[in-house]
C-alpha cells in the first residue's frame, strides 16, 4: 500500500463557485445600500462588446409566471478590472433595478436625475466621460467609485470576508479556437462605420467602429453584425 500517494483532488464546480458569490454579492449590497428592498434577479454573464454589463427589466419568467429582472455582467472584463470595480458595475445595475421598480426610468436609455441622484446616495458618482466632472445625466453614463462612499465601504467588508471571484475569462491570444482576431479586425477598419444590429429585434444602425449603441426598445447594447 503506498502511504505516500497524493490526495484524489476535489471536483471543481465552477458554475457554483461564480453564481453563488454574485448572489452573495448582490445580497449584501441590496442590505447594506438598499434596505434590503430590492427583489432578487437572474444575474447572467453576457459577453458583449462595449459595455461592462446592463440592466433589462422582467427579462425571465418562471413555469409560474413570476418575472425576474435581469443584471447582465461582462466576463471578457473581468481580467483587466479590480475586484471593487467589478462590484461597482453590478451596484450600477442594481441602481438601474431600484428605479424599475421604485421610480420612473427615463425613457430608452436616458440616465435621468432620479437615477443619479441614486447613485450618488450609494456612493457611486455617474459621470458621461468616466472621469470627475462629466454629466450626470445623458444616454451613457458610467460611474466613479466614491472614496469613503458607502459603496466603497460596503465592498470593504464584503471583501474582509475573503469573498473573491475565483473564474475570471482567460485572455483570446491563450485560448485555443479564439475569435481574437476578429476583434483586431474591427479595430483595422476604425475608419469605417460598421453595421450594428439588436440581438433582440434584429434592429439596424450604422456607426463607427468604437460606438456604444442601445436598442431603446429593447435597452440591450447592439453588436456588430458582418
Amino acid at each position: 500500500m503506498n502511504m505516500h500517494s497524493a490526495p484524489a483532488l476535489l471536483p471543481i464546480k465552477p458554475t457554483r463557485d461564480t453564481y453563488d458569490r454574485f448572489q452573495q454579492a448582490y445580497e449584501h449590497f441590496n442590505k447594506a445600500l438598499f434596505g434590503n428592498e430590492l427583489p432578487n434577479a437572474l444575474i447572467t454573464l453576457q459577453r458583449r462588446k462595449g459595455t461592462f454589463g446592463y440592466f433589462s427589466g422582467d427579462r425571465f419568467n418562471n413555469n409560474e409566471g413570476r418575472a425576474a429582472d435581469e443584471i447582465a455582467l461582462n466576463p471578457a472584463r473581468f481580467g483587466d478590472r479590480s475586484l471593487i470595480e467589478i462590484l461597482g458595475t453590478l451596484v450600477h445595475e442594481m441602481v438601474h433595478l431600484w428605479q424599475h421598480h421604485q421610480g420612473t426610468p427615463g425613457r430608452g436609455r436616458y440616465h435621468n436625475r432620479e437615477w443619479a441622484d441614486k447613485m450618488k446616495s450609494v456612493g457611486l458618482q455617474p459621470t458621461d466621460t468616466g472621469e470627475e466632472g462629466g454629466k450626470e445625466t445623458g444616454e451613457t453614463v458610467t460611474h466613479i467609485i466614491v472614496p469613503g462612499g458607502a459603496f466603497e465601504n460596503a465592498a470593504q467588508k464584503l471583501m474582509a470576508r475573503d469573498f473573491a471571484i475565483t473564474w475570471k475569462e482567460a485572455p483570446a491570444a491563450l485560448l485555443p479556437n479564439s475569435n481574437g482576431g476578429d476583434e483586431a479586425a474591427a479595430t483595422q477598419k476604425s475608419g469605417k462605420r460598421l453595421r450594428y444590429t439588436c440581438p433582440d429585434c434584429a434592429l439596424k444602425a450604422w456607426a463607427k467602429h468604437d460606438a456604444r449603441l442601445v436598442c431603446g426598445e429593447h435597452m440591450v447594447p447592439m453588436l456588430v453584425s458582418a
